[in-house]
């Protein structure tokens, strides 16, 4: 699979690479095995798939593909869910963990290094697309959202987590959620953070506009609540604030015919 040439990358896809590719990579590569090792847990507060049901519940014999994929983690849960992922991810540092991952566990899928938002591969080649902070945080919504309908068949399903509207617009530069609105809503979508990246984050209404644009019927939204012995290695959010107020959401949509 061809990789787009670098200097034809968009400019936050350009930031986002070298943002990835320094140290903000060691975070997740350190804790690449215990993910690949561990049954499916999801977002901040590592909540099980039992309690939070982001992957779907028959995976046997479909098509996958996790956009965003970072240590791939997550395709690795599907495929031993019996499905056929492919992984892409604009990070060769995360990608490369992934790698030593599938040689050490033995689980074998195709890791691309690229552009979630624009993906070598042919239109309607996916029952499932799925992003965990991955695409869903780091790439422009108004073009990875579309690209993952015209990878997806009729009927495919797109799941993605996110953190919530609320919590963007209550966590400062620097330190963790507080109880105070720190941005306006309107107009949210692009957010430089404070090493050189860009986070992107749509307000329910046109994300919601977006998905029915792209050919998408919205099929749930949960707004996550973590248990009262939740715990978490981010600094961002803590267990109080994310007990009062969710901290992240999955969203769940199917691709309609064209």
């Amino acid at each position: 699979m061809g990789n787009q040439p670098v200097e034809e990358l968009p400019e936050h896809v350009r930031r986002n690479r070298e943002a990835w590719d320094t140290d903000i990579s060691a975070f997740f590569a350190d804790r690449a095995r215990a993910q690949w090792a561990a049954e499916p847990h999801w977002g901040v507060w590592a909540i099980p798939q039992q309690d939070l049901p982001v992957l779907p519940a028959d995976l046997a014999g479909k098509d996958l593909i996790e956009l965003g994929c970072g240590t791939a983690y997550v395709s690795a849960w599907a495929a031993r869910a019996g499905a056929r992922p492919v992984g892409i991810d604009n990070s060769e540092r995360q990608l490369a963990a992934a790698r030593a991952c599938q040689d050490e566990f033995d689980i074998r899928f195709p890791l691309l290094h690229g552009n979630a938002e624009q993906v070598p591969l042919p239109d309607a080649s996916f029952d499932v697309a799925i992003s965990e902070h991955g695409a869903s945080s780091w790439c422009d919504p108004y073009r990875w959202i579309p690209e993952a309908a015209r990878l997806l068949r009729p009927g495919g399903e797109l799941v993605f987590m996110r953190s919530s509207d609320l919590l963007t617009l209550c966590t400062p530069a620097t330190g963790a959620a507080g109880d105070t609105l720190l941005r306006p809503q309107f107009g949210m979508s692009r957010i430089a953070d404070d090493e050189g990246g860009v986070n992107f984050a749509l307000p329910h209404g046109p994300m919601i506009r977006l998905l029915r644009e792209s050919g998408f019927v919205l099929e749930d939204l949960i707004e996550v609540y973590p248990g009262e012995n939740a715990s978490t290695d981010y600094d961002y959010v803590e267990l109080e604030w994310a007990r009062q107020w969710p901290s992240e959401e999955v969203w769940k949509a199917r691709r309609v015919a064209s």
